[in-house]
């Protein structure tokens, strides 16, 4: 959560979870595809995927990749920018100026720190409300590693089937391919800096 302090202008500007479900129904009537052939291309079920259009669900991190390369879009079109954000830089993103996906359902909220010219590399502001959570089954990419420091709260990171409790000033590092999920630990929010290279989104 942002400190009070911050003016409402510096403020990201927020994508409401339910706001997901609506933009993926639309890519994929642009597309004019059904239900069954995205669902079939992501290999998730129909139901999950109407559930997730209808704003009844949210998807899991690797759920939400498969149904956007089914769509033939990058996940970042999920992504608000600020609706007045200034001249944009190609190596430089300012504060106000972050692309912010809010998943609602899952407790989290991402906003990227990072350029899209950059695509090596991708760095996120991570909050994780009190509840919130990946969800129960693991998930992992295919190349590429991750790391990243908690700045405050406490992240409960499993890799592997093992549990790690990450406090403030805590950091870790790990290969993509290591199967993890994550939650918040605590009462208040986990914010945590979430580092991945290749860029996912």
């Amino acid at each position: 959560m942002l400190p009070a302090k911050v003016p409402p202008e510096m403020a990201p500007a927020q994508a409401p979870g339910d706001e997901i479900g609506p933009r993926l129904r639309s890519r994929r009537k642009v597309r004019n595809l059904s239900l069954r052939e995205v669902a079939e291309r992501a290999e998730v079920s129909i139901g999950l995927l109407s559930q997730i259009e209808r704003g009844l669900s949210m998807p899991s991190v690797r759920s939400l990749g498969a149904i956007c390369r089914a769509l033939e879009m990058p996940v970042g079109w999920l992504f608000d920018g600020p609706t007045e954000a200034g001249p944009r830089e190609p190596l430089v993103v300012r504060r106000h100026q972050r692309r912010v996906l809010d998943l609602g359902s899952k407790g989290m909220v991402k906003e990227l720190m990072t350029p899209d010219e950059c695509p090596d590399i991708q760095m996120m502001r991570l909050v994780v409300r009190p509840g919130g959570t990946t969800g129960d089954v693991p998930y992992n990419h295919p190349v590429g590693a991750k790391c990243g420091t908690v700045l405050s709260g406490i992240l409960m990171l499993e890799v592997d089937g093992v549990e790690h409790r990450l406090e403030a000033g805590d950091s870790f590092a790990f290969e993509a391919v290591r199967m993890i999920r994550f939650w918040c630990g605590g009462s208040e929010d986990a914010v945590v800096i979430w580092v991945v290279t290749p860029a996912v989104y």
